[in-house]
């Protein structure tokens, strides 16, 4: 009896030291990223995705939901490139500016794709460690400085309309002379006070889930400048003539008023075609936004954040799409690089313009804050990877963050041609070529061959955003030298 009794006792020490053991592993598994050969056998496409288990994430456990996270994502996707895109249409016609902005909105899908996929792998939600995982430490610095440099530049477009539109919303709405000298209309001092008082306070958000309310707010401004785009086109007459109305004068201002000159064309081609494929493709760069978005996202899978990124994407192309085709068709070949410098020439006191600029104002002031989150994220990953959060720190950077920004927007007034430069390498970067390598790094050679199908087109993907990038640069160098200045949009 005592033997038995000695027996069942080493067999429940063997059995409990094998269950502690497994544990263990499964715990060392799960804190370094890498997941056992055969642990997730995963068989998905490109939008539409089936997995066999759940993958453990180790990060965070999100509480944000699938409408919350489609504003954030759809407002980091909503930049300023939408000002631009009648001018592009402009300059490749409809059909072939509809093929390209739906080429950009799939290529941008699938780009999230590679990036979820490869997230899955290794249980990991920031882009900095996977740069880690595919490249080792020399990655992620490397990831983290070009999603760190990007946003710097997107939050200084951004700013840059504050700085120069809001002063004359102001001088508009009060009804002051152009010559008037008051603080109020001093530039400089409009983006310090905006980033203190809303952009400052929304950037300290403990999660970025939490912004989703001002983000809906965002896009309901940018969803009010579509629908006076589509009403301005059914007022504005074409060709345009110089009409005096109840309350304002309208001038054409030295605009082509020929009968040509109202026609839609289709397809075109000239000296500024080329600058409407970065202008598209840079309007869909989210991708330092997808994976904070996706570890905050409540029962997180890379199907449902995929379907985030579906949503989002979904959504802007419309909101592209429709804001493109009736700004173009309200101007046709006169419309503007930047489109409502276009409305402010037909009638500078128009009082449905004035509340456009206004809203535009709002909606990128809303951005900002959502931009600045990978940027923290990134700076933490790379000066305390792995440490809890401390209020502290994430005061302290956000602070510092909008200071050299500002910097930046208040005493170097020509920084968006290097900002231009800077765009032209790391929205490529950020599309097209990251994920592509990340994925032909991280993905098993064991689960996918290099010359498997998913491997051949990830590589494809890569050598596309190199092609991108060249483009993007010869573009800029040339209209350097025959110009003096850079047309190349940016996000």
């Amino acid at each position: 009896m005592e033997m038995e009794n000695l027996g069942d006792g080493e067999e429940s020490h063997m059995l409990n030291g094998s269950v502690s053991e497994s544990l263990n592993t499964d715990r060392l598994t799960l804190e370094e990223g890498y997941e056992p050969e055969g642990a997730i056998q995963e068989q998905e496409g490109f939008l539409h995705h089936v997995s066999s288990q759940k993958t453990h994430f180790t990060d965070f456990e999100g509480k944000t939901s699938f409408g919350m996270s489609v504003f954030n994502l759809s407002n980091a996707i909503m930049g300023s490139g939408i000002l631009g895109l009648a001018y592009a249409m402009s300059n490749t016609g409809i059909i072939l500016f509809v093929f390209l902005l739906m080429s950009i909105a799939l290529l941008s899908a699938y780009s999230i794709h590679l990036l979820l996929k490869c997230s899955g792998v290794v249980g990991i939600r920031a882009y900095e460690q996977l740069g880690q995982r595919a490249f080792g430490y020399g990655g992620k610095i490397l990831t983290a400085i070009i999603i760190t440099v990007h946003n710097v530049g997107a939050m200084s477009s951004y700013l840059y309309i504050i700085k120069y539109e809001l002063p004359l919303v102001i001088q508009t709405f009060i009804g002051l002379s152009e010559t008037t000298q008051a603080w109020y209309l001093n530039g400089n001092i409009l983006i310090v006070i905006v980033s203190v008082l809303i952009i400052l306070p929304l950037a300290l958000m403990k999660h970025l889930g939490y912004l989703g309310y001002t983000s809906g707010f965002s896009l309901s401004c940018m969803v009010f400048f579509l629908c006076a785009v589509i009403y301005k086109k059914t007022i504005i007459p074409c060709p345009l003539s110089n009409t005096t109305s109840t309350e304002h004068t309208v001038y054409t201002n030295g605009y082509n008023t020929t009968n040509d000159a109202c026609t839609a064309k289709l397809f075109t081609a000239n000296s500024q075609t080329a600058y409407a494929i970065p202008i598209v493709a840079f309007a869909f760069v989210c991708h330092p936004e997808v994976l904070p978005i996706y570890t905050e996202l409540r029962r997180a899978t890379k199907k449902r954040m995929q379907n985030v990124a579906n949503v989002s994407i979904l959504a802007m192309f419309i909101m592209y799409l429709m804001t493109a085709v009736f700004g173009y068709l309200t101007f046709y070949d006169n419309v503007e690089t930047e489109m409502l410098h276009t409305y402010n020439k037909v009638d500078p006191l128009d009082t449905v313009i004035l509340c456009v600029r206004l809203a535009v104002l709002v909606a990128v002031t809303l951005t900002v804050p959502v931009v600045l989150f990978p940027i923290r994220r990134a700076i933490q990953q790379l000066l305390c990877p792995g440490q809890d959060f401390r209020w502290w720190r994430h005061i302290l950077i956000a602070v510092c963050l909008l200071v050299v920004v500002n910097l930046l927007v208040i005493f170097i007034p020509n920084i968006k041609d290097i900002f231009g430069v800077i765009g032209a390498t790391s929205a490529p970067s950020l599309i097209f070529i990251l994920p592509s390598i990340f994925y032909l790094r991280i993905v098993p050679t064991e689960k996918e061959p290099l010359l498997s199908r998913p491997k051949i087109q990830a590589a494809l993907f890569a050598s596309m955003g190199f092609v991108f990038m060249i483009m993007c640069l010869s573009f800029i160098i040339v209209d350097w030298v025959t110009t003096g200045k850079s047309n190349v949009g940016g996000h």
